[in-house]
């Protein structure tokens, strides 16, 4: 199974972006899944997970701002970034726990699967 991560770039302060993650190359389907991201120097930061049921846990810190989301059909998620602050660029990666997994965990080494990642930068 490989995960496609895409959406990032460049915006100024106050504005939005979407990540999209695609899996693909495999029977299995996006279960349990979450987004990361990671500064130069600093540990891969869990951003927000979403279980099989629908239910999402964000970081405290884009609570309000961020919004994951999933698409069943698509074998995709998405993560809305709005109110984008300069803090918030990093490299983003999307990541999914393995087959028949279904609640997500803010431990990243619970990850199997992982995409490639896409930089979000933001700035004026």
């Amino acid at each position: 199974v490989q995960l496609q991560a895409s959406g990032g770039g460049l915006v100024q302060p106050g504005g939005s972006l979407r990540l999209s993650c695609a899996a693909s190359g495999g029977v299995e389907s996006i279960t349990a899944a979450a987004w990361y991201r990671q500064v130069p120097g600093k540990e891969r930061e869990f951003v927000a997970g979403i279980s099989s049921g629908g239910s999402i846990n964000y970081v405290e810190s884009v609570k309000g701002r961020f919004t994951m989301s999933r698409n069943h059909g698509l074998n995709m998620v998405y993560l809305q970034m709005d109110s984008l602050r300069p803090e918030d660029t990093a490299v983003y990666y999307c990541a999914a726990r393995g087959t028949g997994i279904t609640v997500f965990t803010r431990a990243k080494q619970q990850y199997k699967f992982w995409g490639q990642g896409t930089l979000v930068t933001v700035s004026s």
